[in-house]
Order: structure tokens, then sequence, then C-alpha cells
């Protein structure tokens, strides 16, 4: 019989002998050959702010149970937040019924064995507390807003804080726990006239990683500007890219084709490059779950160890990331833990989700010293791919464009739309920044420095622009 969870407890506080009870219960109704069972508890609160105002505060708390079934080598797939003994007896034998009912997977691999897992930290108290404490939350919104408005400057944004729990566990007896936290804040910084906009975004597991009093002093420093932004012709030309501008570029390359299985069905700009030095030997890039200053995970949503996987080595792409079912299609392939959960309806296979970029030895204001004509640009806008190979993509400048002249910001610019091969682009990195903050993108937390390249297509000013 499965118990019912005590009232009152916290989704993302259950610990683990409580969760592996609950699990093990579910697995005893399954009706498949092979059942896999995932817990996943989440408490997160967000403040939002705008005009220097916050305008609305909100928390949400759920836990939700995924189950894969398999009956031979169909597999099927069910999710549920309804965590009530009557729920959860309904979900995890509906799973094998559909998966009876689908055609059968020659690739599947089975579930996975059970696992030695290496010590992961990334569950931070004082984070957790920031998660419950909307007065905290509210001081520090109030103090950003204060000092935004005393600069004569508009602030939008939010600071979210929250805490997960996640457990695996598996007919093969597998059983794998992890509580985790995570700080995000977002915010903007407009003058009114003349027009101009700073960006900043941090993350980061433990509260303390945030630098809350930089970034706002950074960024209401960069929104305050006497000049108007002049037009900027389309061409190319060389710029510096800052760290969110590189997330943008970094994450487009992932969507084209980081994982395995977009290699194993060629439509990845990787499949072009394997083994030759397609792009500058100033790039290395690997997934690292392990760094402390990342988002640190010791396992992914099949239960298999997290392994640090070199993607691109001095300029040499080596390899994608693989989940067990990627890794049983190739003779001697194993998973590196990249398993994606098979239930989102935008799945794709694996994916890295915590990229790290070399860092240099530059800092921003060097790599703009370096280039004698050209932009220098704070991060993209509503970025999409256009074709995987080269992994090309279109987008626009966002928040604080600047015409380089001599080495030095001459003048903001209005923002301008690129389309640009991302590859090529790469293999003209003239310099690396030497800082490295963790940045929250689509599939993860990923450390990346400032760029500086040779040369950027833009085709026409950004609609809408001055």
């Amino acid at each position: 019989m499965i118990p019912p969870l005590a009232a009152g407890l916290s989704p993302a506080g259950l610990g683990p002998q409580t969760l592996r009870a609950l699990l093990e219960a579910a697995l005893a109704v399954s009706e498949a050959d092979e059942t896999e069972l995932i817990y996943t508890g989440v408490e997160e609160a967000l403040t939002r702010f705008a005009q220097n105002s916050i305008h609305q505060n909100m928390a949400e708390a759920d836990a939700t149970l995924e189950v894969r079934a398999a009956v031979g080598m169909r597999v099927g797939a069910v999710t549920t937040n309804d965590l009530t003994p009557t729920g959860i007896e309904r979900a995890v034998p509906a799973a094998a019924a559909r998966a009876r009912h689908l055609p059968e997977n020659p690739d599947w691999p089975g579930l996975t064995e059970p696992q030695t897992y290496p010590d992961v930290l990334a569950f931070d108290e004082a984070a957790a507390a920031l998660s419950q404490d909307p007065p905290a939350r509210a001081r520090r919104v109030a103090d950003l807003c204060a000092q935004a408005q005393a600069a004569g400057l508009l602030a939008s944004g939010a600071l979210g804080a929250a805490r997960y729990e996640y457990a695996l566990l598996n007919s093969r007896g597998l059983f794998a726990y992890a509580p985790s936290t995570q700080v995000d804040v977002t915010f903007v910084a407009e003058q009114p006239d003349p027009a101009a906009s700073a960006y900043a975004h941090a993350t980061g597991w433990r509260l303390n990683q945030i630098d809350f009093e930089a970034l706002r002093q950074e960024t209401l420093r960069r929104a305050q500007i006497r000049q108007p932004r002049r037009h900027v012709p389309p061409g190319e030309y060389p710029v510096v890219l800052e760290p969110y501008a590189v997330l943008t570029v970094v994450e487009a390359m992932v969507e084209d084709g980081m994982g395995a299985l977009a290699v194993q069905e060629g439509r990845s700009w990787m499949n072009a490059c394997f083994g030759e030095p397609s792009m500058s030997p100033l790039i290395t890039l690997v997934d690292d779950a392990f760094d402390p200053d990342g988002l640190p995970r010791a396992f992914d949503c099949e239960g298999v160890p997290k392994q640090r996987v070199p993607i691109i080595a001095a300029g040499v792409p080596t390899s994608p990331v693989y989940d067990r079912w990627t890794a049983a299609r190739e003779p001697g392939k194993v998973s590196t833990g990249h398993a994606q959960p098979y239930a989102d309806e935008d799945w794709d296979g694996p994916l890295p989700e915590n990229l790290s970029l070399a860092a240099g030895d530059q800092s921003v204001e060097n790599l703009i010293r370096s280039v004698e004509r050209g932009l220098y640009i704070p991060r993209f806008w509503y970025v999409r791919q256009t074709s995987p190979h080269g992994a090309a993509a279109t987008g626009t400048t966002r928040d604080g464009v600047w015409w380089i002249e001599g080495g030095e910001l001459a003048y903001p610019a209005a923002d301008l739309r690129f389309d640009q091969e991302l590859v090529p682009a790469l293999r003209g990195v003239i310099g690396v920044g030497r800082v490295r903050p963790a940045l929250s993108g689509f599939c993860g937390v990923h450390r990346l420095p400032a760029l500086a390249l040779e040369s950027f297509r833009f085709i026409d000013e950004a609609d809408g622009e001055p």
C-alpha cells in the first residue's frame, strides 16, 4: 500500500528515506517488466519589479512523479503531480498500459544498474532560506530600485530563489537522491532620455555566489549615457561579446547539435568538424557538472553518473554528449550522463547542461582596446537558428551596443540584426576574457567569458530601432 505524504511537508524537503519508501511502494504496483520512477519536488519564489516598484510576489510548491515502464522492448511514460495514493496507483500501471500500445524500440538499452556517485554539494541553506523569505527578497529589490531612481533610471526585473529535491528509483535496484538550490537575479536599467539600457543577470546555487552590489553598480553605470544612439551601417565588423552574448552563441550551438542524437541523424554542425581545427585554438569547451561555481550535479535523469566531457579542445570538436539510448546505437559508446526527461515535448536527445568555456587572460577593457573599429555587444535577443550546418543563426543586439573607435567606446549604436554562421565566427577569436560568470540558459547553467572576434555579420538595423 502506498503511504500518503504527511500534510504540511515541503515537497522539496522530504529527505531520502521518505522518498525511497514512497518510490518503493509505487514500484510495487507496477505491471511492467522494468520500471523507473523519478520524483522532483520544488519550492520556488519570485519577486518581480518594474519601473522601480515591486509589483508581484509569487511562490510555488509542487512535486511530480515521472514513470517510465518497459514491456519487452516497448516503452511508455506517464507524468503526474497527483501524489496521493490513488493518483500514484493510477499513474504507475498507466505507463505499462501505454507501453503495450507503442511500437518496439530496437535501441532500448534497458534501465540503469545500481551506480556509485561522486560527492556533489549543490544545496545552500542561505539560498533555501531566501526562497521562504519574501521580506528579504523585497529588501534587496527595494535597494536596487532606490539606487536606480536616485540615478534617474528605471529598473525592472526579478529576483528568484528555489530549492529542489530529486530522487530516482528503478526495478534494477538503483536509488539516487540529490537536493539542490538556486538563486537567480535578472534586471534591466533604462534611461528615458537619451534612450539607453543595460542588462544584468547572475545565478548560483549558493547565495554568496551573487555579488548584488557589484552587479547593481555596474549595470546602473552602463545605463547612464549622455549621447544619443547613432546608426551603424550593415556590414561585417570585429566585435567584443560580453558573457551574456556568448551565452546566446553557445546555446545556439547546443541547439544545433552538441548532443549525440543530432550527430547520429546528421543534422549537427559537429558532423563536418570532428577532428578538424574548425575554431580558434583559444576555444576549449567542456561540459563539467562538477564545477562548484556552476550548478553541480552527480547524475542524470537515467541515474547515470555525470562525466566531464570535452566537446571542443583547442578549436577541435571532439565529442557530443550521450545518454544510454544514443550510446546503445554506437558500438563502444557509453552514456556520459546527459539524458533529458523523455516526457518533455521538445525532447531532442542528450544535451550538455554545465558548459564551461576556458578563460583567457584579458579584461573586457583590454578586449575593447584590441579592436580598432567594431562593435561592443552586451547581449543578443530573439535568436533563432537558420541552419544547423555551420550553426547559422540570426537575431538582434540589445541593451547597450557601442561603436568602438581606436580601441575605445566612441558612442552608443542603434541595435542591429545579425546573420552569422557561428563556427566560422569562432574561428576568428582574437581574445578571451578572464572572468567567467555563471549564467542560466535554456538547458542549464554555464560559465562563460567575454570574447573578441575578428568578424561578425550584421545585415540590417533591428526592427523599430531609431
